[in-house]
């Protein structure tokens, strides 16, 4: 058992009595909003269940000690906004938004509420928090570190790839989170000698388009922003960029397994059943602002080397021995 569950376990027993029965008691079940990302449960797939199984492992389970709200806006604008304050009307207990575009549409939706948000890049920069020592405000959670691991994503496709000197990005110029990401990936890009070049995709239908433009540049390799565009379409991202014989670097395992040549990044089911630790902590008294965001530690190296065989791409055995998964 993690030596936090146990220490949560361990404070239950001393109090005599949980959270849940204290709640039952006073007649009111609590109630936790969900902002996703997709349009439905199975869109999200991996990213729902993880997120229930943070709860469970707490010892919530819907409908009996807890309630969730689920809204599922399907990365339409009008609909986070909508949503959002559907669920803000509802004066749910706890505002929870998964994914990067969800985390602003809660925040505007309540200035009263606690948030509790995950997946989100650079919560500082997008004002969500004060800092992420001291949030302050009704808004804590959890980051993907990502804007700092565009170079880094850039440095393993270079090493990767031998030859490497034409790059891709590739962002949704509607998310927030795409400008420090450009920014970040362009100085990196400079150092390392790449020529980088932007394509933009809004909706699904617009990544063949993107992919079309990407080789038609010569561009050997694309790097994938961590979004939720690109997570609802990793398998099409994957068999596009197949077709075109370009490398993907994308963010997760997640998004790496249907056929990515690569993922750099922190294990985001992990990020996200860690989320329910905040929310336990809130229904039981805390506060967002006194609650510091919570940053990954630790990142996963995956590499795909029937994806780089079948684009030919041989890569060095150095940087097979580092990786923490490699797909035959």
């Amino acid at each position: 058992m993690k030596r936090r569950a146990f220490i949560t376990l361990l404070g239950g027993a001393a109090a005599g009595v949980p959270f849940a029965a204290i709640a039952q008691q006073a007649g009111k079940i609590p109630v936790v909003g969900i902002l996703w990302h997709a349009g439905t449960a199975q869109e999200e797939g991996p990213n729902f269940t993880a997120v229930i199984e943070g709860f469970k492992a707490l010892g919530y389970v819907d409908g009996q000690n807890i309630r969730f709200e689920h809204r599922f806006p399907n990365e339409t604008p009008e609909r986070f906004r909508s949503m959002a304050a559907e669920l803000v009307s509802m004066r749910v207990d706890v505002l929870l938004s998964v994914g990067v575009t969800a985390a602003p549409y809660a925040r505007s939706a309540t200035s009263t509420i606690p948030i509790v948000f995950t997946l989100v890049a650079d919560p500082v920069a997008s004002k969500l928090v004060d800092s992420l020592a001291r949030p302050g405000g009704n808004a804590t959670g959890l980051t993907l570190f990502a804007a700092e691991l565009g170079a880094k994503r850039l440095e393993l496709l270079k090493e990767a790839i031998p030859g490497l000197s034409r790059v891709g990005l590739l962002i949704n110029p509607n998310t927030s989170f795409s400008r420090p990401y450009v920014e970040e990936s362009k100085a990196a890009a400079a150092k390392l000698g790449l020529t980088l070049q932007t394509f933009e995709a809004r909706a699904l239908d617009e990544l063949p388009p993107a992919f079309d433009m990407a080789a038609k540049a010569g561009v050997q390799a694309i790097s994938i922003t961590p979004e939720g565009v690109f997570y609802q379409g990793r398998a099409v991202i994957a068999k596009l960029a197949l077709s075109r014989g370009v490398a993907t670097c994308v963010w997760s395992k997640e998004t790496f397994e249907p056929g990515a040549f690569m993922a750099y990044g922190p294990d985001v089911l992990e990020i996200l059943r860690r989320a329910a630790v905040f929310v336990d902590k809130i229904l039981k008294g805390a506060k967002p602002a006194d609650l510091p965001v919570e940053e990954p530690t630790r990142f996963q190296l995956l590499i795909g080397l029937k994806t780089a065989k079948a684009i030919g791409i041989t890569v060095p055995p150095t940087l097979l021995l580092r990786a923490d998964e490699v797909i035959e």
